[in-house]
């Protein structure tokens, strides 16, 4: 199947996994030839299992950087990440828990620091959504769940991560074209998403005297386990066909922007801008 047709009906449990999904994501940065721009650099990435996480630790890794991988439970796809990782000729720690909980993200943070001797690279990742055709249909436990996974993550494991990153440090946290122009689908989630950009405006503002820079991307749609796991089949069908290209995006080509912005040498005035990569979608933000 090309990448311009209509992807089959297809449904998983969440959180998915990549293995089950046809076509297969382009995930493994088989074609991208790093040359250097992170070497010797300790990175994590939450939800680095799959999809744009699992693109970004090989391209990392590729760039010469070794890498943790924090993720939920998905043992099988975070494997397969280590594998690549580690073809590349650089370590990988895998960290399963549930970043949902205040604990297991000091303990992401932890483990990296112990396991790989530093960090100066976070990439906030992880992600949940589940869409509604009405707000009521939302819990009071599931919007503040969603909050905990999407919101409160990035603001524990970033926390825990500031003591150990210095001058040239970079954070690197995950929007959504749905923070730059809502979706009625997913209130939450949208929600989630417009909170992160914020806090990656605000947070750059705060570390940009300590040389640590904080940047965002903000994806359209982009094939991963997330959207068979979540969207119903005949959504899945038409996934992404009404963005100008008519196609979703593949992690492979999500991954490089991450790079960009961990790279001192290519983005070292960047801190508090949001990399939109819409498919040719004009969203303000």
């Amino acid at each position: 199947m090309s990448e311009d047709q209509a992807f089959p009906r297809q449904q998983q449990d969440a959180p998915g996994t990549t293995d089950a999904m046809y076509p297969q994501p382009r995930d493994s940065m088989a074609d991208y030839r790093g040359r250097g721009l992170l070497t010797g650099r300790k990175a994590l990435i939450t939800g680095g299992d799959s999809g744009i996480g699992r693109a970004t630790a090989i391209g990392f890794a590729k760039e010469g950087a070794d890498v943790a991988v924090a993720y939920l439970d998905e043992h099988e796809d975070a494997r397969h990440t280590a594998e690549a990782v580690e073809a590349a000729g650089r370590r990988c720690v895998l960290i399963p828990g549930d970043l949902g909980q205040s604990k297991p993200c000091q303990t992401a943070v932890e483990q990296t620091v112990a396991e790989l001797g530093g960090l100066d690279l976070l990439v906030n990742n992880v992600a949940t959504q589940r869409p509604v055709s009405d707000l009521t249909e939302i819990s009071d436990e599931e919007w503040a769940s969603t909050f905990e996974v999407n919101v409160h993550s990035y603001f524990r494991v970033t926390k825990a991560a500031l003591p150990h990153l210095s001058e040239g440090s970079c954070v690197i946290n995950t929007a959504s074209v749905n923070a730059l122009r809502g979706n009625a689908s997913l209130p939450a989630y949208a929600a989630t998403k417009g909170a992160i950009v914020t806090f990656t405006y605000s947070l750059a503002q705060a570390l940009a005297e300590r040389g640590i820079r904080v940047n965002a991307v903000a994806p359209g749609p982009v094939w991963t386990p997330l959207i068979p796991s979540t969207l119903e089949p005949e959504k899945v069908e038409q996934f992404g066909r009404r963005v100008p290209l008519g196609r979703a995006a593949q992690p492979d080509e999500l991954a490089p922007s991450y790079i960009f912005l961990a790279s001192n040498e290519l983005s070292s005035y960047y801190t508090g801008e949001v990399l939109s990569a819409l498919g040719g979608e004009i969203a303000s933000g």
